[in-house]
């Protein structure tokens, strides 16, 4: 897994544990509708800091929290 795919990941789980839609937290996030789908149908595959930041403000949490999970501690560095 990749760190975008992992995003994409956490992004979904996070909306299912909330019981709101990817379009809801684009809506509480101020990220347009697209970026969202893109991310989380793995189209966007370099995922600004800023729109993570976003989410995470419209999902009331930070980013610590986003990114504290068994999935990011466990990736792998990415070579290109």
């Amino acid at each position: 897994m990749n760190i975008s795919e992992a995003v994409a990941e956490r992004i979904v789980g996070l909306c299912i544990e909330r019981n709101i839609t990817v379009n809801k937290l684009s809506t509480m996030s101020g990220v347009t509708q697209s970026t969202v789908n893109d991310i989380v149908n793995h189209r966007a595959k370099n995922i600004g800091i800023i729109t993570i930041k976003k989410l995470c403000d419209g999902l009331d949490m930070t980013i610590t929290e986003f990114f504290d999970t068994d999935t990011f501690r466990n990736l792998v560095q990415e070579m290109y």
